[in-house]
């Protein structure tokens, strides 16, 4: 399902409650009936029915009121991955919306968050700590999910994260970083974050 939904979509599915996310996606996505779908999550169909229309009217609510064009798009990741490098806060929370969310997922195998960030402040600090407290490191702009993305890469130029970026009305929404290495092997080689890690403390 994740291979078929952008980024910007699954970032809006996590601010439904796991009801209406669950009746959408079954119905809209993986057409299920809806007296199907009352039978599992066991409510009425007419109660389906209304979680149903109140999951579409949030995520229209939530979507991008217009499209950032690439050149915007473009010069906003390299102001938001200079501030990064640079350790400058105030910098990196002006490209940030109020309410950005930042998600990563380490697989066990590699350090990550233990659960999802909000917030500006909270966003920027954690996103200096995990871009600017790595020496050796290299960007490089990337498409993740048909939308913008980065992939961090060692000196040997193997991959050892990527980092999607939801952008709207000229802010970064949500921030998505994977550097689980089962996740990453189909993109090439894959480097040792968590050694990286290990020798920057």
């Amino acid at each position: 399902m994740a291979d078929s939904l952008s980024l910007a979509m699954l970032v809006l599915l996590e601010t439904l409650s796991p009801e209406q996310r669950a009746v959408l996606l079954l119905h809209d996505v993986f057409d299920y009936g809806y007296a199907e779908i009352s039978a599992i999550v066991g409510k009425s169909e007419a109660n389906v029915r209304q979680l149903a229309t109140r999951a579409r009217r949030h995520v229209e609510q939530r979507r991008p009121r217009f499209q950032t064009t690439r050149e915007q798009r473009d010069e906003l990741i390299q102001r938001f991955l200079a501030a990064a490098q640079r350790g400058d806060l105030a910098g990196l929370e002006a490209l940030l919306a109020s309410d950005v969310k930042l998600t990563a997922d380490g697989g066990g195998k590699v350090p990550a968050l233990a659960r999802p960030l909000q917030g500006r402040n909270r966003v920027a600090r954690a996103v200096v700590e995990y871009i600017g407290g790595l020496a050796d490191v290299s960007v490089r702009s990337v498409e993740v999910n048909d939308g913008p993305g980065v992939f961090h890469l060692d000196q040997q130029q193997r991959l050892l994260g990527v980092v999607g970026l939801d952008i709207a009305d000229g802010q970064i929404r949500a921030i998505s970083s994977v550097v689980n290495p089962d996740k990453l092997a189909h993109l090439g080689p894959i480097g040792d974050l968590a050694a990286l890690r290990r020798s920057a403390t």
